[in-house]
């Protein structure tokens, strides 16, 4: 039998990162006086935890293999995406928007992915996962699409993107990760056993 515990981890620290996501998005629509530095930094930081714990997922190998299947890719997008920002953590609000609206974009289009491989697995909430995915893109084309706004109007847009991706996250993992303990092994040699 394969141990779950990869796959228990990776639930539960994606849990987290959706409810820090969720905290974190509501902060900068309630503080407008927060500096675009501390933006940044909070944002890259969370962005490149947000990717390791993404490959960590991938890695875990969850039963339907849904929740974590397009998590490589998008883990080292975030990570990328987050140590960009980190570089540039001074910048304007313009440039911290777009960059992380590309990755609210990315994960929303991934998200719709799993939704219809959802409704393949005959999991009922997959029209659920479809619609918030589709909010999600929505808010990161907004973000890349109309950076010219004012800081004020930026910081809003990019506190409903992080709650709404954080809300996104946290329907897909309850949703499409299911810990069974008498799970077999993919493969005789597999390296979690």
């Amino acid at each position: 039998m394969r141990s779950v515990i990869p796959m228990r981890i990776a639930k539960i620290v994606n849990i987290l990162m959706s409810v820090c996501f969720c905290a974190f998005g509501i902060i900068i629509m309630a503080m407008p006086e927060i500096s675009v530095s501390v933006v940044g930094i909070v944002i890259g930081i969370y962005l490149i935890l947000s990717g390791v714990f993404k490959l960590i997922g991938y890695f875990s190998k969850d039963l339907f293999r849904l929740a974590f299947q397009y998590d490589l890719q998008l883990g080292m997008l975030l990570i990328a995406l987050g140590t960009a920002i980190l570089i540039h953590s001074d910048q304007t609000m313009t440039f911290i928007c777009v960059i992380f609206g590309i990755s609210i974009l990315s994960e929303g289009l991934f998200k719709a992915s799993i939704a219809f491989d959802s409704k393949k697995f005959g999991i009922k909430l997959w029209i659920v996962i479809l619609i918030v995915s589709v909010v999600t893109c929505l808010f990161g084309a907004i973000l890349i699409f109309f950076p010219s706004e004012s800081i004020r109007v930026l910081q809003v847009y990019l506190g409903l993107s992080l709650l709404w991706d954080g809300i996104l996250n946290f329907i897909v993992i309850l949703s499409t990760v299911k810990i069974v303990k008498n799970q077999k092994r993919d493969y005789p040699n597999d390296t979690f056993k």
